[in-house]
């Protein structure tokens, strides 16, 4: 486990949430600053993500780095967001700062940051965020500022913790969202496709396609062809059964083509994918003749309040970094492991995806079901 030597106790810590937001961010803050409290320890929040640290100007005074208290986290575990709001453009190591000639660069500036925590008095940091967050987590670790990560995507695709909070909202949403999609499809005899997030890894579309009766389900982990759906799209009719509804990942894409960017890349950050769903059924319009639409979810599924499941499992991700922190451990995350919370090295998770594994039970299920995967036969055989 990293780092053994002895630590210095712990007066003042610091929180961030970084990259996107998530249903169950409030619920860590809330858990991090009351289990800090109950050890007589100080508890502040970073206003969006590192912000509120390296640009204090965006901020009135004293305002980009608050004081997170029992009465000011009352009640918001049962709320969307985050009390401290987020970005997904505030990397440290690679910061984006304006030149004299307008023009926009990346800088190195951590040491700015640690430089800014230690005036803060900050002995510790539970970073809270994505692949992309817990590995600038475990790169500030490494500089020797003790760090606590705790997963949040609602992707569920880091790796290293059974599920992350935020995820299960995201499919209860999306699930109920297919459920209303079925009665107006079959009052038209419509194909609908339902575009989901997932850049890389398909578990929202996969969880939701299948609760929500979904008759195909297209994944980032598996090229697709649409004659496959175009096919059972054929059966159903044949059957008397004349719509369907096609659950697609952002992220999928088809056998012989690539991922569909929204709007360029900006620099430093990753690229922005999405039209998949549009572009799907207007294919499948093309090959079954039949009237197609799509439906985008988007960022429909980060908001609203999270569920019970996922409230829980924040509340218990907080508090468990604050008890990894007591501990003396550092450049750590904190995972979900069947019914425990422990800690895993950052090193080990940090930058790494968990895809949908081809061969998992849930995949076999969706196969046993009779869902069309968007691959054919012969592909298959």
């Amino acid at each position: 486990m990293p780092s053994s030597a002895a630590p210095l106790p712990i007066r003042r810590i610091a929180l961030t949430t970084g990259g996107g937001d998530a249903p169950g961010l409030n619920a860590v803050i809330c858990a991090v600053t009351r289990a800090a409290q109950r050890r007589g320890w100080t508890c502040v929040g970073i206003r969006d993500g590192y912000d509120g640290l390296l640009r204090p100007e965006r901020y009135r005074p004293g305002d980009g780095c608050i004081e997170l208290t029992s009465e000011r986290v009352e009640g918001i575990a049962a709320l969307g967001g985050t009390l401290l709001g987020s970005t997904n453009k505030g990397d440290p190591f690679a910061y984006p700062t304006a030149q004299a000639d307008g023009s926009a660069a990346l800088l190195d500036r951590s040491q700015d940051l640690l430089d800014a925590l230690a005036r803060e008095g900050i002995d510790a940091l539970v970073a809270v965020g994505g692949d992309g967050s817990l590995a600038i987590a475990h790169r500030l670790a490494q500089r020797g500022l003790r760090v606590v990560g705790v997963p949040k995507t609602i992707d569920n695709d880091l790796d290293g913790t059974v599920m992350t909070f935020g995820f299960d909202t995201a499919v209860g949403f999306a699930s109920e969202c297919i459920d209303r999609l079925h009665t107006t499809a079959a009052s038209h005899h419509r194909v609908i496709a339902v575009e989901v997030m997932g850049r890389y890894a398909g578990w929202i579309a996969l969880h939701a396609g299948l609760a929500g009766g979904a008759h195909a389900i297209l994944l980032p982990e598996l090229p697709f062809d649409l004659g496959a759906v175009a096919e059972l799209i054929a059966r159903r009719e044949a059957q008397g059964l004349a719509y369907s509804i096609v659950v697609v990942a952002e992220g999928a894409y088809p056998r012989d083509g690539s991922r569909l960017l929204c709007g360029p890349a900006e620099a430093g950050h990753a690229e922005r994918l999405g039209g998949m769903g549009e572009q799907v059924a207007q294919a499948l319009a093309r090959l079954t003749g039949k009237d197609a639409r799509c439906v985008v979810l988007g960022h429909l599924l980060r908001g609203g309040s999270p569920t019970a499941f996922d409230r829980v499992a924040a509340l218990r991700f907080g508090a468990a970094a604050v008890r990894a922190l007591e501990a003396g451990q550092s450049d750590v995350m904190v995972a979900l492991d069947g019914n425990d919370v422990h800690p895993v090295p950052l090193a080990e998770v940090a930058g790494r995806m968990k895809a949908v594994p081809l061969d998992g039970g849930t995949l076999a299920t969706a196969r046993d079901l009779g869902v069309c995967l968007g691959v054919s036969a012969a592909t298959a055989a």
